[in-house]
């Protein structure tokens, strides 16, 4: 794998419930909602251990296994465009992701997109 090993740790305050937080993390129809601009290709209603599903930018496509799911906790292992793992764990009022991996893209730059992305889609559910 090209690129080089990258770290990023982020947590953010979020208007939302530990229940919803897990839903909008474990719910492809949910994720698809605030990883635009992601293709997310996955079956079924909730994710479960085991399970292989991809993810696709342009030409970037990046493969996630479950490896740990909980009330409150995911593990990811990642493969393709970035090669290593990444954990998110919640509660009420707070998200946090942390990733690690080799890869030639900007880690942190990626991944604080998302997590804007996810706390301006709870925000506006939460106005609504």
């Amino acid at each position: 794998m090209l690129g080089t090993f990258q770290s990023s740790h982020l947590r953010i305050d979020v208007a939302a419930s530990a229940d919803q937080l897990r839903d909008y993390l474990t719910q492809p129809a949910q994720l698809r909602r605030w990883l635009w601009p992601l293709q997310l290709q996955t079956r079924g209603d909730r994710l479960q251990v085991g399970e292989t599903f991809t993810s696709e930018f342009l030409w970037l496509k990046l493969e996630h296994r479950v490896e740990l799911l909980t009330a409150e906790r995911l593990v990811l292992v990642l493969r393709q465009a970035i090669e290593g793992w990444q954990e998110w764990s919640w509660g009420d009022g707070w998200v946090q992701s942390c990733i690690e991996g080799v890869t030639p893209l900007p880690l942190e730059l990626g991944q604080t997109f998302l997590l804007w992305r996810l706390k301006s889609v709870l925000g506006k559910e939460a106005a609504s």
